[in-house]
């Protein structure tokens, strides 16, 4: 989004999604910075968030391009632990794990798709469907493992691929997966005409019509995408830990909204940055290890969370009224 001639610098920079996170994010690095100066700026801190971020980053992808969308997935916490589950029981049973991996994401997808089918053709809130997708496979998930951690029965080449360590200071392969989806997924919405097409669904599905967009066909396909993701994440996770707990990924679908919210994305869709839902994961991420760090009681990281989210809800809101939308 260029600068219109005779546009103001600020109005031009507050039209960028990124904007505000990346300040939030610098400033509150500063403040870790003080506050344990010994042990924040150092590189295994660094290594620790982005391994953090790695997972949670890799679903808040797709839970952002879903966002600008215009609908929501609170499934994707479930997905992330059925898909590792699925793949260590696949894996007991003499099943190779990339085979099981692919056929476990191959479902992910389809329970992503069946999510947005059901949405569109009830025509009921998507927050409802996904509520319910959430509650019925954990519920599945309890059910089978009896509330008992499944791990993982042999060592694999695909979990070093997945979330291997890549040096001695804790620098793992999953922060490069988070990297390469950030590049992947920000080219294709601002660089292609299906970018295109799901800002348009999101910003206004009637227009979008009117303009020859299949709005069901990309609405599912995004729920289908949030929903992969979710379950890859899950595996990058299956991948450092060897074990998966059926609670595994419980809150994560609140994290994953705040990530893309503190990345500008709006609730109501058409507005977003896949670019700031990276940072907003990161954001998330080292303010989780920055608590830690400063030996900051654990409630303090929800609580922190929770004020950013509401600052930057409002801050969103208040740019696409004023310097966005009127233009």
């Amino acid at each position: 989004m260029g600068r219109a001639p005779g546009q103001p610098l600020l109005a031009a920079l507050l039209q960028h999604p990124e904007l505000g996170v990346t300040v939030s994010f610098f400033s509150i690095a500063l403040v870790f910075v003080a506050l344990v100066p010994d042990k924040f700026p150092t590189l295994p801190t660094l290594y620790s968030i982005l391994t953090l971020a790695g997972e949670l980053g890799v679903v808040s992808v797709g839970v952002a391009f879903l966002m600008i969308s215009g609908e929501f997935n609170l499934a994707v916490g479930s997905i992330y632990a059925l898909v590792p589950m699925g793949v260590a029981y696949m894996m007991m049973a003499g099943v190779d794990m990339l085979l099981a991996s692919l056929v476990m994401l191959a479902l992910a997808f389809a329970i992503g798709v069946a999510m947005g089918y059901i949405t569109l053709k009830a025509g009921i809130p998507s927050f409802i469907t996904s509520l319910g997708f959430m509650m019925f496979i954990r519920g599945i998930l309890l059910a089978v493992t009896g509330g008992f951690p499944v791990r993982m029965p042999h060592d694999h080449w695909l979990a070093f691929w997945l979330n291997g360590p890549l040096n001695e200071e804790g620098l793992r392969t999953s922060a490069l997966w988070l990297l390469l989806l950030t590049l992947i997924f920000a080219f294709i919405l601002d660089w292609t005409p299906y970018g295109n097409w799901t800002y348009a669904v999101g910003g206004s599905a009637s227009t979008a019509r009117e303009l020859g967009v299949s709005v069901p066909k990309v609405k599912v396909l995004n729920f289908g995408v949030s929903s992969l993701l979710a379950g890859l994440a899950g595996l990058i996770a299956f991948s450092r830990f060897r074990v998966v707990d059926p609670t595994l990924g419980i809150g994560l679908e609140l994290e994953a909204i705040t990530s893309a919210v503190l990345g500008g994305c709006l609730l109501s869709g058409g507005y977003g940055s896949i670019a700031g839902t990276f940072l907003g994961a990161l954001l998330v991420a080292m303010t989780r290890v920055g608590l830690v760090l400063a030996k900051a009681p654990a409630y303090w990281y929800q609580a922190f969370i929770g004020v950013l989210l509401i600052i930057a809800t409002v801050i969103n809101h208040f740019v696409v009224k004023k310097f966005v939308a009127p233009g």
